[in-house]
């Protein structure tokens, strides 16, 4: 008997994303409602802005050049607090000094998915991010994260040094791009159906459910 394989979701992202944050969220209490079904979730990089340096930025330089002005920025974040405490996100802004350039930040991503820890990766970066003020251009802080999660943190440490996976990451980045995803979170199920932006777990779940009555067999993903 052939072994099933499990429904895909590719969840197209960006750790300075904060609807990004809420979306995982979102789509982890989705999950909790399709628990009967066998789903593998894997996380792909995009980049909010490619432009910003390797070193980040100022962030209320980045916010006011962004946004016109610091006013208009806060009154965006506002909202953003409220959604993000409706899902037990404490966001806490005010502690963010720079926006970082996240393309290591992908590389790590990345890298714990031989290791199964992409999930535990990700929730640690938004954490460290967004409730923590910690800079995500520093080594020392993705290092402490790989840690954190369980993975290997003197070979992540090594490979931060190196060009490793720059252009891949680069790459997947352009792929999503190439697909139509304009902006993030992106769910794509079964590499069939996407789901774009922050919705609801009713939402997310009824397109789980969809995928998977109307699957064609194995499932066949989009993004490799």
């Amino acid at each position: 008997m052939k072994e099933a394989v499990p429904l895909t979701i590719d969840v197209v992202s960006d750790v300075m994303c904060p609807w990004c944050y809420i979306g995982k969220r979102r789509l982890e209490a989705a999950l909790r409602n399709v628990s009967d079904l066998d789903i593998a979730v894997r996380w792909h990089p995009f980049q909010l802005d490619g432009t910003l340096p390797r070193q980040g930025k100022d962030r209320q330089q980045y916010l006011a050049d962004k946004f016109g002005g610091l006013e208009q920025a806060t009154a965006f974040y506002k909202q953003i607090e409220a959604a993000g405490a409706a899902e037990g996100i404490p966001f806490a802004f005010d502690k963010i000094k720079l926006s970082p350039n996240t393309l290591d930040s992908h590389r790590l991503i990345l890298w714990a998915r031989s290791d199964g820890l992409q999930d535990e990766v990700v929730e640690l970066l938004f954490r460290a991010y967004f409730l923590e003020g910690r800079d995500l251009t520093k080594s020392e802080t993705l290092v402490q994260v790989a840690e954190d999660a369980g993975m290997q943190s003197d070979l992540v440490e090594h490979l931060l040094t190196t060009d490793s996976d720059l252009d891949k990451t680069r790459h997947e980045i352009e792929q999503a791009q190439e697909m139509g995803v304009t902006g993030v979170p992106c769910f794509i199920i079964d590499g069939r159906f996407a789901v774009a932006g922050a919705e609801k777990p009713e939402t997310i779940a009824a397109a789980i459910r969809h995928a998977e009555a109307t699957r064609p067999g194995a499932a066949q993903t989009a993004i490799h």
